[in-house]
């Protein structure tokens, strides 16, 4: 099994990504950060004739790894009670992708595994929630499995160090994907 990591923090060597290290700790896996890669905005023209326009962008080589693994692991720090914007703008890019007659992207991406890692504070337990909805709700319309999540209570770096909670799950998940 292929494990993709989909790093969506602006910020290196947060508490959203400390946790993902500790999930993936000897196991061989594929990272990609997207504040790395330049992804550009679309404009939606999924309902009129000329549909979307191309884009001169990196998003093509982030959409090629994505869909040559068959385990994704989606990362995010909460920003306002949501994903990031890199993480966003990496899920609006799909409208286009999904009527583009170079990509089968329903069919490539069903059946695929989700899991999903969040960090935050302000009782990140209730308020992460609407944020792991919308994983779910994204993964169910494209017929992805979302197998599972872990949202850690931390703000500062270095924070999650202290939340044994999520620490014990990533040590879960890690005996888990090593089988």
């Amino acid at each position: 099994m292929k494990i993709l990591t989909i790093l969506g923090s602006s910020r290196e060597n947060g508490n959203s990504e400390y946790l993902f290290k500790q999930a993936m700790e000897g196991i061989e896996h594929t990272q990609l950060r997207l504040s790395d890669y330049k992804i550009h905005p679309i404009n939606d023209m999924r309902h009129t004739d000329e549909g979307f326009s191309p884009v001169d962008d990196d998003y093509e080589s982030v959409l090629s790894e994505f869909l040559a693994h068959d385990l994704i692991i989606f990362v995010t720090p909460i920003y306002w009670f949501a994903m990031t914007s890199h993480m966003k703008l990496f899920f609006d890019r799909w409208s286009q992708y999904m009527r583009d007659d170079r990509f089968d992207f329903k069919n490539q991406v069903r059946g695929k595994k989700a899991y999903v890692i969040t960090t935050g504070g302000s009782n990140p337990y209730v308020t992460g929630l609407p944020l792991i909805q919308q994983f779910g709700h994204i993964f169910d319309f494209v017929g992805m499995s979302f197998e599972d999540y872990v949202i850690g209570n931390a703000v500062k770096p270095g924070e999650i160090k202290e939340d044994l909670l999520a620490l014990d799950k990533m040590n879960a998940w890690n005996h888990t994907l090593k089988k």
